[in-house]
């Protein structure tokens, strides 16, 4: 199976499936000597942490990292960083009704047809408990360009059709990873978690948008022609399990614009070259330009519901399901430490590979 390393310079590869004893990671190319805050890292995991609240799947795991090298005293080496995290609450008998069945959306079909192995625990690899692995990597590589100078900040922007509508400054989206929905306006959070809680009781599922702003960005970051910068952000977050569409600036509705509209000024402040606005999202020609980077990032509904739905079985045979097992019923509010970490990694890789072009 390939396709599980990510990155040139900051290489991170994910192992492990979500009901095998473990879920794990490496992490080739960390520059030696950062100190690891090690609470930070924690506290990550536990906003993807399952089992908080009615609103997420009731699987319980404590998500505590076991650190097996690439550290001495917290402290980077410069070797590979390897670790896994015990999956304690895995119960694979409880996913033994899919044995012979399609589900509907779901990546049984796709596996089976990729692999051909007759065994319907394969698909595990696709679920997101793979994403703990991620929020460590990146929780490592956030504290690298932080050393730098940047910060990120993910939010939830929507829910359904309850939707953010004004801007708010980088500190109130920090603080927002405090709160329940990890959304920066409470009143909403609360409507988002009132809607949760309804879709739970129909037995459904719903979508949802993650906003990321990356401030301290300096320009330069990005590898023309195909390494571009908004490229990354795109296939890190498109990764990400339920993942459905990516746009960065005001890319969304830029058919919709004129270019008298959609260009961002030049402009000087500071002594400093700036852009009046930020129609880019910080990224031109594929390369930084040092103003905050803003993407978008939108999740299907979970497809794993607990109405019925017909499909079929892999005897080709028409047969109806009902969804069983646990199952988060949105992917916010869980998926935004995992957004955060899959910039942290492109960030981070491509700050690397910019100071290496400067050596």
């Amino acid at each position: 199976m390939a396709g599980n390393t990510f990155g040139q310079i900051f290489r991170y590869t994910s192992f492990g499936e979500s009901h095998g004893p473990a879920i794990g990671g490496v992490i080739d190319g960390c520059p030696a000597g950062i100190s690891i805050d090690m609470e930070s890292i924690h506290t990550d995991l536990q906003r993807r942490r399952p089992g908080r609240s009615g609103r997420a799947t009731k699987r319980k795991e404590s998500d505590v990292p076991q650190f097996l090298s690439g550290l001495i005293d917290k402290i980077t080496t410069g070797a590979p960083i390897a670790f896994i995290i015990p999956n304690e609450d895995a119960r694979p008998q409880d996913y033994n009704y899919l044995k012979d069945v399609y589900r509907p959306s779901h990546a049984d079909f796709t596996y089976h047809q990729k692999y051909r192995i007759d065994d319907h625990r394969l698909v595990h690899r696709a679920s997101a408990r793979e994403t703990a692995g991620r929020v460590v990597a990146g929780g490592i590589a956030k504290q690298v360009i932080a050393s730098s100078g940047m910060r990120i900040a993910a939010y939830t922007a929507g829910i359904g059709l309850f939707k953010l509508d004004r801007d708010f400054t980088f500190s109130e989206l920090e603080q927002a990873r405090l709160s329940k929905m990890q959304c920066p306006d409470e009143s909403l959070s609360k409507q988002m978690e009132s809607y949760l809680h309804e879709i739970r009781k129909e037995g459904d599922s719903c979508g949802c948008e993650i906003q990321t702003v990356i401030t301290g960005v300096p320009a330069g970051l990005g590898e023309p022609v195909f390494a571009k910068l908004q490229a990354g952000l795109a296939a890190a977050m498109m990764s990400i399990n339920a993942a459905v569409a990516f746009d960065y600036g005001s890319g969304r509705f830029a058919a919709d614009m004129k270019g008298s509209e959609y260009n961002d000024l030049f402009t000087v402040h500071n002594g400093h070259v700036r852009t009046a606005s930020n129609n880019s999202g910080g990224i031109q020609g594929g390369i930084s330009n040092g103003e905050d980077i803003i993407f978008r990032v939108v999740f299907k509904p979970i497809p794993t519901i607990r109405k019925p739905q017909k499909t079929v079985n892999r005897e080709g045979k028409p047969v109806s399901i009902k969804g069983k097992g646990r199952h988060d019923v949105c992917a916010a509010p869980r998926v935004v430490p995992v957004v955060e970490a899959m910039a942290a990694l492109v960030i981070a890789d491509h700050l690397l590979l910019f100071n290496s072009v400067r050596m």
